[in-house]
């Protein structure tokens, strides 16, 4: 056995920061487990290398979910990051804090010191935010992570966006918004042409000290317990059984999914599924792995009258081109997301608070190629797409252990548009791209109608739509809620699990709710508070 004072288990997006955080002082010794393998690789680093690692098992879990009444029996692909920096070293690159509501929520929820006012002095401690071309150098004892205003790399389509929003009289800015209510660019974390991600920022600073200890490619198979206090973690590492202490606190960070798993692995969960996965009970908590919540989006496509990222990407000319500008200057398309305008509007103008998320792309990718979404292979003709998702769906999902082998998947049954007023949402939300549509900056790009005839398209006939092509945005989360109440959360204000001591979630597991736009940024936040307390309770 060796010996730790904190085991993190997970170094995704929150386990990156609490590894940087809780060694600084040089008083802790800390162990960061990871079950996948490093982040330094090419198409990683390459910020439009996410469209690779979409399907790449050697840093994606590639998880499936259970066929879903809600979305025609279909499953849905949940890729998740395996890899050193998690999600965050695969994702989309878009940041967005949400709105100050989605926190001031979870502070109504008896939560306290997690209202927006006191969250926001947590996110100015952590971002860079800065231009292209103008980023600071960040000094390695204060690791900052990059948030990037691309918008003079963005592609000129996005002045017919934000044209279009001025004729809807929509709240827009041509400068990236980076909470609350507007359009815009997106600011998107890359730094000097790389991805930033969580890795990269705080974790790659940190990860020469000798007081921590990082190890990839390591299966935890559970957490063990002396009574009622976690006190070690069991992990298999090349072959060979591995058993490790931890002096003050096991800390997961595993994420939306494999958290609540590792917790039922642990004992601790709804005890019939525990159960009947050959788990011995050590605590009900019914709460692990349930109230799951994420965004459900669809795309619409345009055929434009004008080039766009489909002649770049789509074609070898184009693609040689743009590997070369980037390959020589760290820019062009593949320096950046293809996701560049969108961000948080009402759908209706009565409405109380921003309800919906827009994603307005310079790319198309109509259908599937060879069975995978790939940014490469963009639909043939110039297009674009406009997109949306409910920024506060209800529906709730679960997540389930099937066995005592950590290494099944567990099942995910996410109960998508299981309450109507996600149902409601997806029928005001296409009428709101209907009438972006027919504005004139808009028309004004097309070549030919618009490929879904939404001005013709009844109600349910836009739900039935949805349902067989909608997607996940990738954004699961509350599967160990935060609260003050065990029968209803898994965590308390200080993240710590109800009935047990010396264990913590510190991921996007414990959101009270789902935030109103992409997870990566509040999940940052939470690790980052997360830190603060441990480090409070020495």
């Amino acid at each position: 056995m060796q010996d730790f004072d904190y085991i993190i288990i997970g170094a995704g997006s929150a386990g990156c920061v609490l590894a940087d955080k809780l060694t600084a002082s040089g008083r802790h010794k800390v162990l960061l487990l990871e079950a996948g393998p490093s982040d330094r690789r090419f198409w990683v680093r390459v910020p439009i290398g996410y469209g690779i690692s979409y399907h790449d098992a050697r840093v994606n879990w590639k998880y499936q979910s259970e066929p879903d009444p809600g979305i025609a029996g279909r499953r849905m692909y949940f890729p998740r990051g395996r890899v050193v920096g998690g999600s965050s070293s695969i994702n989309a690159l878009i940041y967005h804090r949400g709105q100050a509501r989605d926190y001031d929520d979870w502070a109504a929820a008896g939560n306290p010191g997690w209202d927006y006012a006191s969250v926001a002095k947590i996110y100015d401690s952590f971002e860079q935010v800065g231009k292209v071309g103008s980023e600071q150098e960040i000094a390695p004892d204060q690791p900052r992570l990059s948030v990037t205003d691309a918008t003079a790399s963005y592609h000129p389509l996005k002045e017919r966006f934000a044209d279009m929003c001025e004729q809807l009289q929509m709240p827009v800015s041509r400068n990236p918004v980076i909470e609350g209510h507007s359009a815009g660019p997106y600011f998107i974390t890359t730094r000097q042409g790389t991805r930033c991600s969580s890795a990269v920022a705080f974790l790659h600073p940190a990860a020469k000290r000798p007081n921590l200890t990082v190890m990839t490619n390591v299966t935890v198979q559970r957490i063990g317990f002396q009574g009622r206090r976690a006190t070690h973690v069991d992990c298999l590492h090349a072959g060979r059984q591995i058993t490790f202490n931890a002096g003050r606190e096991v800390l997961l960070t595993a994420g939306a999914i494999n958290s609540p798993q590792l917790l039922q692995l642990s004992g601790i969960g709804p005890q019939d599924v525990i159960r009947d996965a050959g788990v011995e009970v050590l605590l009900n908590q019914p709460n692990v792995g349930s109230h799951m919540q994420d965004h459900l989006g669809v795309n619409y496509i345009y055929k434009a009258n004008r080039p766009t990222l489909n002649d770049v990407l789509g074609k070898w000319p184009g693609r040689i081109l743009a590997g070369i500008e980037y390959l020589a200057r760290r820019t062009g398309p593949l320096s950046l997301s293809v996701n560049q305008f969108g961000g948080l509007v009402k759908s209706l103008p009565d409405k109380a608070f921003p309800d919906t998320q827009l994603y307005l792309n310079p790319l198309s990718y109509q259908s599937f190629y060879k069975g995978r979404r790939a940014l490469t292979k963009p639909d043939k003709f110039s297009g674009f797409i406009m997109s949306f998702n409910s920024c506060r769906p209800v529906s709730e999902g679960h997540v389930r252990i099937r066995s005592s082998d950590p290494t099944m998947p567990p099942a995910i049954i996410p109960n998508y548009l299981s309450a109507q007023s996600d149902v409601d949402d997806v029928i005001r939300m296409a009428r709101l791209i209907l009438r972006m549509q027919q504005t004139p900056a808009i028309r004004e790009s097309l070549s030919g109608p618009p490929l879904t005839p939404l001005e013709n398209m009844t109600d349910n006939e836009i739900v039935n739509d949805f349902r067989q092509r909608c997607g996940t945005v990738f954004h699961p989360c509350c599967t160990a809620r935060m609260g003050p109440d065990h029968r209803t959360s898994v965590v308390d204000g200080r993240l710590k699990v109800h009935g047990l001591e010396g264990l913590r979630v510190c991921d996007a597991s414990v959101f009270p709710n789902i935030t109103s736009a992409n997870t990566n940024a509040p999940t940052l936040a939470v690790a980052h508070r997360a830190a603060e307390m441990i480090l409070a309770d020495v």
